[in-house]
């Protein structure tokens, strides 16, 4: 293998695969990452078994080959380089590294045990804009769970319902919903939320389609030049829609970043009981009130305006609310919920394509 490639587009390519790298594994060669030569382009590759993510870097290809070199040590040698070309020669398993001011060798492993995920059939295949996946990506996940022992809810639902695809993600004490686009082929694959993370890390910076491929085991997200892989979660997906009310008691809409500041001011004397809060409506005064329930701390009352319809009040853990009303995007949020034992909801004013559900706790 000889090839010349830019320092710039090799550091972006390795930030991109070296986090599923894992040396922690029982398997040595899952910390390396895989150099490989596909044409004109250099292929970068790192795997954990579960995921694997592919970065394509166009390169000036003199002799093709493939090495496996450590992860890590590749990652923040070449980060550390100056801008300009590489040259990349491999030989005996030795990566020569050379710029005008550095020579270095890094020892490597054979490609050949490097384990690679199985192809895709491409019968089922359909493209999503990238901004729309990002925004509903980052509306959702922070509600999947991590509970191994719930392998379901360590998953992202990706599901059409009524000719319409949603995402979903619950930890089965929240519950977030984003309708994502109409969609004409019936969906239903349960996709591991870690995956979805590195999914829209990789988005970050990209705004055309993205190319979903699928089989019953498998799924890919292609994201220009990088495709990321993962297996499927076995198992059913719970029938969440049993859990959202459709009517409420109980109304308040609010400004999203006051209802924001009094839940972070709150939260910080609700440290020893879980983070606990109560808010109460006020329809008279027309203001949301919200206290921190058995704090040793201290206590404390804060309150904003709100249009009340309703009167009551709920307990809930603070984090969980501030995560919904971050994950939320518009200038207004309604918060509804019917007494104090119920699911509560909280939705976007303007918008009713988001929903997030949040379990009470017994106050």
């Amino acid at each position: 293998m000889k090839l010349q490639v830019t320092q710039e587009n090799l550091a972006k390519a390795l930030n991109t695969v070296a986090r599923v790298a894992n040396s922690k594994n029982t398997l040595p060669i899952l910390s390396n990452v895989m150099l490989k030569t596909i044409g004109t382009r250099l292929s970068i590759v790192a795997t954990n078994l579960e995921i694997a993510i592919t970065n394509f870097v166009g390169s000036k290809v003199s002799e093709e080959g493939s090495i496996t070199v450590p992860a890590r040590l590749m990652q923040d040698f070449v980060s550390s380089l100056p801008p300009g070309v590489i040259d990349l020669k491999l030989e005996e398993n030795k990566l020569h590294i050379e710029t005008d001011e550095y020579k270095s060798t890094i020892n490597g492993v054979a490609a050949d045990d490097f384990p690679v995920m199985p192809s895709i059939s491409k019968k089922n295949a359909w493209s999503l804009p990238a901004k729309a996946l990002k925004k509903a990506l980052t509306q959702i996940i922070v509600a999947a769970g991590n509970d191994e022992a719930r392998p379901a809810l360590t998953g992202v639902y990706l599901h059409t319902n009524e000719g319409s695809l949603y995402l979903v993600a619950t930890d089965s004490y929240r519950l977030a919903e984003k309708l994502l686009t109409k969609a004409t082929d019936n969906v239903n694959l349960l996709v591991p939320a870690s995956a979805m993370q590195d999914l829209l890390r990789i988005l970050s910076d990209y705004d055309e389609d993205v190319e979903v491929v699928y089989d019953e085991h498998q799924v890919q997200f292609r994201v220009g030049d990088v495709e990321l892989v993962t297996r499927l979660i076995e198992g059913s997906y719970p029938d969440y829609k049993k859990l959202i009310p459709k009517d409420f008691t109980t109304s308040i809409t609010v400004s999203r970043a006051e209802l924001l500041n009094i839940t972070k001011v709150s939260s910080l004397f609700a440290r020893e009981s879980a983070g606990s809060v109560t808010i109460s409506a006020d329809p008279k005064n027309k203001h949301v009130h919200m206290k921190s329930v058995a704090s040793q701390l201290g206590d404390n009352t804060a309150s904003a305006p709100a249009k009340v319809v309703g009167e009551g009040e709920i307990t809930l853990n603070s984090r969980y609310l501030i995560d919904a009303l971050n994950a939320a995007s518009s200038d207004e949020v309604m918060f509804c919920f019917n007494g104090k034992l119920e699911p509560s909801v909280l939705k976007e004013v303007g918008a009713d394509d988001y929903i997030h559900v949040i379990m009470p706790l017994k106050s």
